[in-house]
């Protein structure tokens, strides 16, 4: 028979117990591994957020640098890459002539800036005074040219519509007068608006010609002392920080020669898509003016367009519709084409894909222009070559 040892229950007993569950407690949970869990949970959350903003504030800061900051030392950076061009070039003509570095570098810049400003003038004034001649014969052409054509389809329209309704000559005349008066209007409003714009771009001329001295200037001492300037911009880094700038120095400049062959292969591409269409419509000198249009179509905001349509409109209202047809099936194909390719040879240049090159161009044209259109994907491939380096984690 099993004997019943009695409980003697106290309150000392009972508060020894709960001490003793208590501690039984804090050394092992009922559901082990919980509280462990939600601690590194909560601190790769928190982890996460403050690199959220830390890179959220790189970002930000790069931003009102380009945007606003740029402009101020865009002619000492432009010094600055002018001189690392030509500092190969100095070096080695240094050393085969015996000459001094610094003289080599001094009568390169030099040459450099010679022989590129008066190319670059002789095309502005070129430029300038046929755009300035064309602007100022708008009215004459309009006057000369298109009103009579417009005057002559009218006729034609009008003898159409009284076969069919008479009372509804009256409601055309006066539709048409008032289009004919509108459009004169609008033809003098833009030749003044086009006079307006190269008063201005007089008028910001002196802002722009201290800016293009300070960059000579800057470059002379730039080229004479680069590797002493060079030096001193690296050791301000750490180890680590310096081999991370030489890596996106290297990666850079590849990178900036690969979009420059891109951009010449599509320019290549366009010009040969207008040299052949404009000769098979019968334009004089199609060579000529195709190399011009695809010189334009670099630029983001003119392009092919900021030539063909308006050509295209002023043909058409000359009456010579075929001639307008075939030039705006023309832009058509230039303009498929480069957004097809485009994306493809540059993406395949810099190592990314068609989409996300095409995105980040748009979105570097709409947030700064043509400068956008380069360095955002150039950005976003430095970025990818460094991630994939392992010098930086910013995705998978």
């Amino acid at each position: 028979m099993t004997s019943l040892v009695p409980i003697h229950y106290n309150e000392g007993g009972a508060a020894m117990a709960a001490a003793g569950f208590c501690r039984m407690s804090a050394a092992k949970p009922f559901f082990e591994g919980t509280d462990e869990g939600s601690d590194v949970e909560y601190k790769n959350k928190f982890k996460y957020v403050i690199n959220f903003m830390y890179y959220s504030f790189i970002i930000g800061a790069v931003y009102l640098l380009l945007q606003y900051g740029l402009s101020l030392i865009a002619p000492f950076i432009a010094a600055f890459i002018i001189a690392y061009i030509l500092r190969g070039p100095a070096k080695f003509c240094s050393k085969r002539l015996r000459i001094p570095y610094k003289l080599v570098a001094f009568l390169l810049v030099l040459v450099f800036y010679c022989t590129i400003g008066f190319l670059i003038a002789l095309i502005c004034i070129k430029l300038f005074s046929t755009f300035t001649d064309l602007v100022l014969r708008l009215p004459v052409i309009y006057t000369t040219q298109m009103e009579p054509h417009l005057f002559s389809m009218y006729r034609q329209i009008e003898k159409e519509i009284s076969r069919m309704d008479p009372e509804l000559i009256s409601v055309i005349n006066e539709y048409f007068n008032h289009f004919i008066q509108s459009l004169g209007n609008l033809i003098s409003s833009l030749s003044m608006m086009a006079v307006g714009g190269v008063s201005g771009i007089a008028s910001s001329l002196p802002i722009f010609f201290i800016k293009l001295l300070l960059m000579i200037i800057s470059s002379f001492f730039i080229a004479a002392d680069f590797d002493m300037m060079a030096n001193f911009i690296l050791r301000q880094f750490s180890g680590r920080g310096k081999v991370l700038v030489i890596e996106i120095k290297e990666y850079i400049v590849g990178t900036l020669f690969k979009c420059i062959e891109s951009y010449a292969l599509i320019m290549s591409i366009t010009f040969m898509e207008l040299s052949i269409g404009l000769s098979i419509l019968g334009v004089k000198k199609p060579v000529l003016i195709a190399l011009v249009i695809a010189c334009f179509d670099i630029l983001p905001i003119l392009g092919t367009g900021g030539i063909m349509v308006p050509w295209a409109v002023i043909t058409a209202l000359q009456g010579n519709f075929s001639m307008a047809l075939g030039l705006f099936v023309l832009y058509l194909i230039v303009t498929v084409v480069r957004n097809i390719i485009e994306p493809k040879i540059v993406g395949s240049r810099i190592g990314l894909h068609p989409v996300v090159t095409l995105a980040s161009m748009f979105v570097g044209v709409q947030l700064f222009g043509v400068i956008g259109l380069f360095g955002f994907p150039i950005t976003l491939s430095l970025l990818r070559h460094l991630n994939s380096k392992g010098v930086i984690k910013l995705f998978r």
